[in-house]
């Protein structure tokens, strides 16, 4: 059967938008909006990095990991308009972070992740940057 008469026949078929960015190909503002929610409802009650965030309230803590996110991503650039290059290890360097912190980090970070249901190359990919940020922050021995 030609190709065009399998196209045809399906009605209602539509391919897929494709785009090489990935902050739109996740569902942009609303999916870093709810990775960031649920990866501070873990920190909000970890005894080991709760501490870190100077702030009573966690609130400025996520707005600038959703910017910094966002923009890493492909999304708007007020992360870097806002506070400049991101320089993540030495924002990082006053608190020490050790195995332990980057790894109750990786677990909230992981449920937070899982909780967007994103495709599977989707996934892979925003996973292995976290990963891999996460054990670059790390810069204490427990």
């Amino acid at each position: 059967m030609p190709v065009e008469r399998l196209v045809t026949a399906g009605q209602g078929f539509t391919q897929p938008q494709y785009t090489d960015n990935f902050y739109e190909a996740v569902g942009g503002h609303e999916t870093f909006v709810k990775l960031v929610d649920a990866f501070y409802s873990g920190v909000a009650d970890d005894d080991v990095l709760r501490p870190m965030y100077p702030e009573q309230d966690l609130g400025p803590a996520k707005e600038r990991l959703l910017l910094f996110l966002e923009q890493y991503w492909g999304g708007p650039k007020t992360y870097g308009e806002q506070r400049g290059h991101p320089r993540l290890r030495m924002r990082h360097m006053p608190f020490r972070v050790g195995p332990e912190a980057r790894d109750h980090w990786l677990r909230h970070m992981r449920a937070a992740v899982d909780s967007l249901e994103l495709a599977p190359l989707h996934e892979a990919t925003l996973w292995d940057y976290l990963d891999r940020s996460a054990h670059s922050m790390v810069n204490a021995a427990d």
